[in-house]
């Protein structure tokens, strides 16, 4: 059994939350993995891994897969609020329903996830909540608006947060990535806009991998926990924008 400290991951079932999985089991952390996908998890095959079906909407199915992972690996000392979806359209035409999903997913489960262990950070006076923003949480995009406004949520939220958790040597650090080779644009209904946005990626050569930010987080994880590396931008090169 390892003797590294627990990481709690949403969204763990591809793209950078499994990337993350991956890069801090490789570093000999027990790892907590939190999706809908429970195959996708699994598939994973990491040792020391506690695999949860969780709809990050559900407040008490993160709490209920936080304490299996814990009754198991000791306290989360990492959460990474990863899970988030992005139904890309044009504002004008866009259901509303899909506004609903975008903000119940990348708001309110961003602090579900939260909720399920910082308290108990700030009693232990130690850990660190890696937040999931991206550069739309920076900048506004075309028909990115309500996945926009959901950015700039994380980016406030985080910001009130690493300033009330300080006093409790409570770490939070936001991640704000540009085009990243993840399975993001399936949730994309609206073709212009999935066009576009497939034309802008070709024209920079693409997105890069999910691998180069998760090892940026686990060397800002390392870091002791006095130093803070407050937010983590990272683009391929040739994104302008």
């Amino acid at each position: 059994m390892s003797t590294k400290p627990l990481v709690a991951i949403t969204g763990a079932s591809s793209g950078i939350g499994a990337a993350v999985a991956k890069t801090f089991s490789d570093a000999g952390h027990p790892v907590l993995l939190m999706a809908r996908r429970l195959d996708r998890m699994e598939a994973l095959n990491l040792p020391n891994a506690v695999c949860c079906e969780v709809d990050v909407r559900d407040r008490a199915q993160i709490r209920a897969a936080v304490e299996k992972g814990e009754a198991a690996y000791g306290p989360v000392d990492m959460m990474f609020c990863n899970a988030g979806i992005a139904r890309l359209a044009d504002i004008g035409t866009q259901p509303p329903e899909e506004w609903d999903e975008m903000i119940d997913i990348n708001t309110k489960g961003v602090m579900n996830a939260v909720h399920a262990v910082m308290s108990d950070m700030m009693e232990r006076r130690a850990g660190t909540l890696f937040m999931m923003s991206s550069i739309a949480g920076r900048k506004i995009y075309p028909d990115h608006t309500v996945y926009c406004g959901t950015k700039f949520f994380v980016h406030a939220v985080s910001e009130s947060l690493r300033e009330y958790l300080s006093d409790y040597d409570v770490r939070v650090i936001v991640v704000s990535p540009g085009i990243i080779e993840t399975e993001v644009l399936g949730a994309v209904n609206d073709p212009n806009t999935l066009k576009a946005y497939q034309d802008n990626k070709k024209k920079i050569g693409g997105g890069i991998g999910p691998e180069h930010v998760a090892s940026i987080m686990l060397h800002s994880y390392q870091m002791p926990q006095n130093a803070l590396i407050q937010e983590i931008c990272i683009t391929p090169t040739r994104q302008k924008f």
